[in-house]
């Protein structure tokens, strides 16, 4: 680069830098550089595994700030960092009458684009810290089925890999175990290493972060302990839940969160339970949570479950002669996607092993087994818990006043146990939730009813019998 050029880069770069703020400056347009500028035209080189991306989402802001600093005339054609004769240009800008930016995008650069979200792998390698599943390569947003179940979260923790710590920031994803948070927040770390591998995605769990600042505690290694999790541009912390009750563990992420959010950089959190029902975690680490955007995740309805049977089918090439067998699944397995897998993976290896034909009687078959359906009563959707409130009153003679009371005696406590065991095993309602509906108690008293009723069920038959009418009141299957 001559001098004069290089002069004007640097205006350029100011202007830049001046129009987005310091993080996304740092992350996308600080590595660009100008190669030529002649007859109208500036040539500015991106690195190759952005460029598509950076034209797209900066071209005009780009194409803005050159005109400002050499005229409204010039025109910004931006080319991948390849050596002269191999460089591609990423998109085909031409100048409007208003100075903006116009793009012909080739063919090429959209199955590039595509490509580049599976070149996770490659750029992990380089950009890339993480604990557990998080950062799988086979968890990407192309693997992703999307329904009104996940639609939210899913649109969120797309805008954070494509525009991280500019749009939500926190991400808070919740859901129950097994309906996909684990899945995005690998998507998130693929997308965004895909795009730029000079970035620091630190992948982490809740139970990795606190046994490694546990062993950092011990064995005197604080400070790089805490260099290790706040130097990094993207932090997602999955199963956060697991910081509950665990004081100098908290008090640490509440330093490395305050650390990050206040540099700019992006976190995702996910949790079992939103950060209202994270009770026992400390009152101002839960006011972090809540203060970006919280996109819940609800077990897949059935049209999604169907989908993601046909994706796992097609993906695996599990040939199938009668559709009815994954609509038999998809029916049946209602709990949450690993579930749903399973059942299918089982159902897929039993016609293997037995040589019989993958058939709807071999599948209804298979999911008797796993799971039964009561004569009459196939589970359907989730029950409230005002529903299994006002069975239970009926069924054991009480009033809703006195199952809600705080009455102690056998008569009321065994129903509002197993009122509360029904409400966890048949509502899609967190703990704390299902305590709220019961007087406002706390999420441990929920727990401690549905290991009293489980125990009693498995070793009581009357009040196996009990429960299981209540049951058939409410037209549904215990899980």
């Amino acid at each position: 680069m001559n001098d004069e050029l290089e002069h004007i880069w640097s205006r350029v770069q100011a202007e830049l830098a001046a129009a987005v703020d310091e993080s996304t400056y740092r992350i996308w347009l600080d590595a660009l550089r100008a190669r030529d500028l002649s007859e109208g035209r500036l040539l500015v080189e991106a690195p190759p595994q952005a460029c598509g991306w950076i034209h797209d989402r900066f071209g005009k802001v780009l194409q803005s700030c050159a005109a400002t600093v050499i005229g409204p005339d010039v025109v910004l054609e931006l080319v991948s960092g390849e050596p002269r004769d191999k460089a591609e240009t990423c998109g085909n800008p031409t100048q409007s009458s208003d100075g903006g930016w116009h793009e012909q995008r080739r063919a090429s650069d959209s199955q590039s684009a595509r490509a580049d979200v599976h070149a996770g792998t490659r750029a992990a390698a380089g950009g890339v810290r993480s604990s557990g599943p998080l950062g799988n390569p086979k968890l990407g947003f192309d693997q992703f089925v999307i329904g009104d179940s996940n639609r939210l979260a899913h649109a969120a923790a797309l805008t954070v890999a494509e525009l991280p710590a500019q749009a939500y920031n926190p991400l808070f994803i919740c859901g129950p175990p097994g309906v996909g948070k684990t899945h995005l927040l690998s998507s998130i770390a693929g997308l965004l290493l895909s795009h730029n591998p000079g970035l620091v995605v630190r992948c982490t769990t809740g139970e990795a972060f606190t046994n490694e600042f546990l062993g950092a505690l011990s064995g005197g290694r604080t400070d790089g302990f805490k260099t290790s999790f706040r130097q990094v541009d993207v932090l997602l912390v999955d199963d956060v839940q697991f910081l509950e009750r665990k004081t100098k563990t908290e008090e640490e992420f509440f330093h490395t969160f305050n650390a990050l959010y206040d540099a700019g950089r992006q976190i995702v959190l996910s949790s079992d339970r939103p950060p209202q029902d994270l009770q026992a975690l400390e009152d101002r680490l839960r006011e972090r949570f809540e203060a970006g955007l919280v996109a819940d995740i609800k077990p897949p309805e059935l049209a999604t479950r169907l989908a993601i049977l046909r994706k796992r089918a097609h993906h695996d090439h599990i040939e199938l002669t009668d559709p009815r067998v994954l609509e038999a699944i998809a029916e049946r397995v209602t709990l949450n996607v690993r579930a749903l897998e399973g059942a299918l993976i089982r159902v897929v290896a039993f016609s293997s092993l037995t040589g019989r034909p993958l058939t709807i009687e071999l599948a209804t078959e298979v999911l008797d087994g796993l799971y039964p359906v009561s004569t009459g009563h196939r589970r359907r959707g989730p029950t409230s818990v005002g529903e299994i409130q006002t069975a239970a009153c009926e069924h054991f003679g009480l009033s809703t006043a006195e199952l809600l009371s705080t009455a102690r005696t056998a008569r009321i406590a065994w129903p509002r146990q197993v009122a509360m065991y029904l409400s966890r095993e048949l509502t899609g309602e967190s703990l704390p939730s299902i305590g709220r509906h019961f007087g406002g108690r706390d999420h441990t008293t929920v727990l401690h009813a549905w290991r009293r009723t489980t125990a009693r069920i498995a070793s009581d038959a009357d009040s196996r019998e009990a429960v299981q009418k209540l049951c058939d009141q409410l037209g549904c299957e215990r899980r």
